[in-house]
């Protein structure tokens, strides 16, 4: 219990917790207060009925078995597919509407910091229902934190700590298997290509972190977040690799890149080095993060995969369910 409450406390502030048992075996957390991203404190009285807006919040909540609390969820929601599925979806997690959430009758909502627009949020913050907004920190004790934060919000402590701990194991493996790399290759996200210009990833982004945690490098460091990018910049930056996600119609395509006249004059083209992952996987700083980055160390490092057989992420198969 130490271990817990000692990792809790930058993020969580509880008061008691009362409440009879859900069906699921975890207790509602009537009285539980958590400290949200806006610096606030909020009073969760009935975590009964939830409105998820954030893919990895909908991911964690399946982890820790309390789907049976969701009201609803975001498009962004996309694993388990059980989710969008079964759950009244509520739209895209930054063009939503406040009346599409609040018709859902939900005592409580759960939105990833950065979930808009304003005026939607603005209205939700002044409805009667609490709202928490999970903080975005892009990084291994943000992941942690955040399955925290989520856990104790819904009065299921125990099981926040078993994912905790199970994810925690996954990237302490991950990190074994990055120090086996000995020449980091550069890497470039590119989102899109529109009229030719690259749409790319920089520092302090989710693209950036998941190339750091494979064990690569981030071909762009010089400004933060998404920009467009002419061509003289994406040969000056020379990747070896471009990774992109798979967005259905809208994908980057390899074929797209390799016709690139400034990406053909990049180790790229000439290596045929084209990755596009499932992008709530890749990018969604979820529980399967240290998973996706093992499997990107592979593409990026083929010589690592005897190593990394041996890593078989423990999230995949553990259950913190109960």
């Amino acid at each position: 219990m130490s271990f817990c409450r000692n990792h809790m406390l930058p993020v969580i502030r509880s008061v008691v917790v009362a409440g009879c048992l859900a069906s699921g075996g975890a207790a509602l957390a009537a009285g539980v207060t958590v400290h949200d991203a806006r610096d606030r404190d909020v009073t969760i009285e009935n975590p009964a009925r939830i409105v998820s807006i954030g893919g990895a919040i909908t991911e964690i909540l399946y982890a820790l078995g309390l789907e049976d609390r969701l009201a609803g969820v975001d498009a962004t929601s996309l694993f388990p597919a059980a989710a969008l599925r079964d759950k009244p979806n509520v739209g895209y997690m930054r063009q939503l509407s406040a009346e599409g959430v609040l018709g859902l009758n939900p005592s409580l909502v759960l939105a990833m910091q950065g979930s808009g627009p304003k005026e939607t949020m603005d209205v939700l913050e002044a409805a009667k229902v609490p709202l928490v907004l999970v903080p975005e920190i892009i990084s291994e004790q943000g992941l942690l934190d955040k399955i925290r934060l989520i856990g104790h919000a819904m009065g299921a402590d125990a099981r926040a700590a078993c994912l905790t701990a199970v994810v925690g194991g996954d990237l302490e493996q991950l990190r074994e298997l990055r120090a086996k790399v000995t020449k980091p290759v550069r890497v470039m996200f590119v989102i899109s290509l529109l009229s030719g210009r690259a749409m790319v990833a920089g520092r302090k982004s989710a693209a950036d972190e998941i190339i750091r945690l494979s064990g690569g490098v981030n071909a762009i460091d010089g400004y933060d977040g998404y920009k467009m990018i002419n061509d003289e910049a994406i040969v000056a930056a020379r990747p070896d690799v471009v990774l992109s996600i798979q967005r259905g119609k809208d994908s980057l395509e390899d074929e797209a890149v390799y016709a690139h006249p400034a990406f053909a004059m990049t180790p790229v083209v000439a290596n045929k080095a084209f990755i596009s992952m499932d992008g709530l996987y890749l990018l969604g700083f979820g529980p399967r993060t240290a998973a996706a980055a093992r499997d990107l160390s592979v593409k990026l490092y083929p010589a690592l995969a005897p190593q990394a057989e041996t890593f078989a992420p423990a999230v995949l198969t553990a259950n913190c369910r109960q």
